[in-house]
């Protein structure tokens, strides 16, 4: 799996971890724990993904 994914809100979580979530802009909205199986919570921003945490 790539290293700097970006994961929509909706998809699938891949795997259990803390995801970091993103605005386009790239400014950071900060960080949640998500399990395997669920899904990526809706954002505030349009055109907003996760990546997993450090």
């Amino acid at each position: 799996m790539s290293e700097n994914k970006k994961w929509r809100p909706g998809e699938e979580v891949p795997e259990s971890a803390t995801y970091v979530a993103y605005d386009e802009q790239g400014n950071n909205g900060g960080s949640l724990y998500l399990e395997q199986g669920k899904r990526f919570p809706a954002t505030q921003h349009s055109g907003s993904y996760y990546v997993k945490g450090e």
